[in-house]
């Protein structure tokens, strides 16, 4: 049983004023569950912290780790990204491809939880993934998940195991977006009460919710109602507990995992990256008997990003030798010890459909100086300043360093993040490190940011690119159907950004996970969720 003295918050209080190290032994004492079998928890950290247990912000991967945890919606991915069911055991599409019809399955149960009423729990009814949309559109809720609505013209319940979408113009990957944790459907008895004291979420995910102290630790327990089966009828998940400490060091998270403390490490930082791995990017030899590394393409795209529309813009040939300035293979090999692949490609990043690696002209210093000595025979070269946040310091210093071998002199702005973000957004930087990480997994996704309609700050088109073909095959890649052909459009687009070059890929980043020798049944994702419904320990 857990200790009764958690069930008042402000027994807290009382500790805050204890030392940091003694509340953490303490909590981790009395609420790991003690009574269970240590083979039936999973231990982590996330130094990030985790803001809500909310879907409709899980706006970042603690949270959406956690949702993923703790919520489904009509449609998932599988370990492959193909969309398969969840709530929706099935669906149709329209001739016109805008309407979409869901058929529930009737035996699906949110989490037991006290609103509601004696039963604890009750069947999800199309009605409630009514309210959840309708909560991301809400505008007093301020949910960061409400652009997944905006192509949404109507939807509706028509009865309590059928609910309907129709959009206002045909979007191929609708159903890759409906598979965000945005989209998970919660019950309205108990989210109407979210923000109110002492307000405990439902959903209908393999774990619910056990306990939360912010900053401190978060206790998830098996949902004995989860509706998943492994292939001998055993209803899933395997553990009991989900443990989460909130330790803000990446080197203390690290201290953890070498100690037999936490099960998993999903963080590389330089602090610890060469004692843990060696200059191939494999576990290093002394750690090899404790622990287990898996490695996989993470859909994720590094690069430096150019706005163009300034008076101060970076002209197109300074663009293409930037780009041949800077040695890629070298960066990934000395920087991050071979973990990701450089970006010889396009935008598309390597594991998506539509990527290919022979798009990108490559490492080339002797044509980049070439090109920079003849702007400089006919004007004075751009005073540029790569502006980005602590954490890629020395990725941009050594991007400085190759520009330097070939004559063109930069500086290094390091702002705070959320600097970074407003200054992207707004055109206030003509030069910045950049990255972008897959909402949904379809190369669309990419190349959104360089369609004209898109300018930030309404969308994230930051470069403000534009490009009349490419936005004409852009528009003509949302009518099709047809996978092969959206890919052979894709790739022309791809082409297009690769030959104007309103950004330089940099690399194709890449999932490292560390995790104790007995974990099994764990999968990498290749955009990066946590799913632990058929991990177990030996």
């Amino acid at each position: 049983m857990m200790n009764k003295a958690f069930e008042n918050l402000n027994f807290f209080k009382a500790l805050k004023k204890t030392p940091l190290f003694v509340v953490y032994i303490f909590i981790f004492a009395c609420h790991s569950a003690p009574e269970v079998d240590d083979k039936k928890v999973f231990r982590l950290n996330r130094y990030d912290n985790i803001s809500s247990l909310d879907p409709a912000f899980a706006r970042n991967q603690s949270n959406n780790w956690v949702a993923n945890l703790m919520y489904t919606g009509l449609v998932g991915f599988d370990d492959e990204l193909n969309v398969v069911p969840e709530i929706a055991k099935s669906w149709d599409i329209a001739a016109d491809k805008l309407t979409y019809t869901f058929y529930l399955n009737t035996h699906i149960f949110f989490h037991p939880n006290k609103y509601f009423g004696k039963k604890k729990t009750r069947a999800v009814k199309a009605q409630d993934v009514v309210y959840s949309f309708e909560r991301l559109r809400d505008p007093n809720l301020n949910s960061s998940g409400g652009f997944v609505l905006n192509n949404v013209e109507d939807f509706k319940a028509l009865n309590d195991s059928v609910f309907q979408i129709k959009l206002k113009k045909p979007f191929p990957p609708f159903l890759g977006l409906l598979c965000m944790k945005y989209c998970s459907v919660v019950p309205q008895e108990v989210f109407q009460h979210a923000g109110e004291s002492g307000f405990t979420p439902s959903g209908t995910g393999p774990f619910q919710f056990q306990f939360w102290e912010p900053n401190v630790k978060l206790v998830l327990k098996k949902n004995p109602l989860f509706y998943h089966f492994d292939s001998k009828g055993e209803r899933l998940p395997y553990l009991e507990y989900v443990n989460v400490l909130f330790l803000p060091e990446k080197h203390s998270e690290f201290l953890q995992l070498i100690q037999g403390k936490i099960d998993f490490m999903a963080s590389l930082d330089p602090s610890y990256k060469d004692e843990l791995i060696d200059e191939m990017g494999d576990l290093q030899k002394k750690y090899t008997h404790q622990l287990q590394m898996l490695k996989s393409p993470y859909l994720n795209t590094e690069y430096l990003c150019f706005y163009l529309g300034g008076d101060k813009s970076v002209s197109e040939d300074l663009r293409r030798a930037i780009n041949a300035a800077i040695d890629k293979e070298k960066m990934i090999k000395y920087l991050r010890n071979n973990i990701g692949f450089a970006a010889n490609g396009g935008f598309i990043p390597k594991g998506l459909p539509g990527y290919r690696d022979s798009l990108g002209s490559g490492y080339n210093p002797q044509k980049a100086h070439q090109i920079i000595q003849e702007i400089k025979e006919k004007k004075a070269l751009p005073k540029l300043s790569l502006v980005t946040t602590q954490e890629y310091v020395d990725m941009c210093e050594f991007v400085q360093s190759e520009l330097a071998k070939v004559g063109l002199a930069i500086e290094i702005n390091n702002v705070d993040p959320a600097t970074l973000r407003e200054g992207k957004a707004n055109g206030k930087f003509n030069f910045f490190r950049a990255n972008w990480g897959a909402d949904y997994p379809d190369a669309e996704n990419y190349l959104s940011l360089f369609y004209s309609e898109n300018f930030a700050p309404q969308g994230p088109n930051y470069s403000h690119f534009r490009n009349r073909k490419f936005d004409e095959l852009y528009l003509q890649s949302l009518q099709s159907t047809e996978i092969e052909e959206r890919i052979k459009l894709y790739w022309q687009m791809d082409e297009i950004v690769i030959r104007e070059m309103p950004v330089v890929p940099i690399f194709y980043d890449q999932v490292s996970v560390f995790l104790q020798k007995n974990i099994k049944g764990f999968k990498n994702s290749p955009i990066n969720m946590l799913d632990l419904t058929r991990v177990y320990k030996e």
